[in-house]
């Protein structure tokens, strides 16, 4: 696969605790250079990002991070404030501990209330994956299905585990054909880059990606 191919599917990411605005700069920096799908940061350098890329690359911020157990009301909040900062994607955390008590109901109107909140900019659900059952995974692709949102995404990459191959293919073959899928959380290298989209998934969350792509000059 085209490295250039692999790159524009890369949301080039840092969601540290302890990011600072020079390492977020510089994120944004090679977001730009490679060709990037978008920089990934955290929402109170969304602003500031936004006003330093301009129009040259798509900002996106995350919801409820990572647990996604505050209110809808404040991850309805926090939305609103992203995308009136800047940010044109939002991946936000659904509530896990309502999957594990199968309160569907409430999920899918989180889920379109965020949806709402978005104001038209591009929705990516999480789910964390290596959280939940089989079951559970393939119910979570019918709710977003339903949701109006754009993506069903695997991961936050701190919750213990990341995007497996198995949870893609899961995915493609649950989802509705509008859902694209997002794969995130240990995407270390060009090949596991390759795998995923090969698999199904249409972005990859990874900072990764765009290090290997620099450390071995290959662009």
């Amino acid at each position: 696969m085209d490295i250039q191919t692999i790159l524009a599917a890369v949301d080039h990411t840092l969601l540290a605790q302890g990011a600072t605005w020079e390492q977020i700069r510089a994120v944004c920096d090679d977001g730009m250079k490679y060709g990037a799908a978008s920089v990934c940061i955290p929402a109170s350098y969304v602003a500031q990002a936004k006003s330093y890329v301009g129009d040259k690359l798509p900002v996106c911020t995350v919801i409820g991070f990572p647990n996604g157990y505050s209110t809808t009301a404040a991850k309805c909040f926090e939305t609103e404030d992203a995308v009136k900062n800047g940010a044109v994607e939002i991946d936000m955390v659904i509530n896990i501990g309502w999957v594990k008590d199968r309160r569907w109901d409430e999920l899918l109107a989180e889920i379109k209330a965020v949806k709402a909140a978005c104001g038209g900019k591009l929705l990516k659900v999480i789910i964390e994956t290596c959280l939940l059952t089989d079951e559970e995974k393939i119910k979570l692709c019918e709710l977003v299905s339903a949701s109006g949102a754009e993506y069903i995404k695997t991961s936050t990459g701190f919750a213990g585990g990341g995007a497996t191959r198995e949870d893609v293919a899961l995915f493609a073959a649950h989802v509705a054909p509008h859902v694209k899928i997002k794969a995130a959380g240990g995407i270390a290298s060009l090949q596991d880059a390759e795998d995923f989209l090969n698999l199904g998934a249409s972005r990859l969350g990874t900072s990764r990606v765009v290090k290997a792509v620099k450390d071995q000059n290959l662009l």
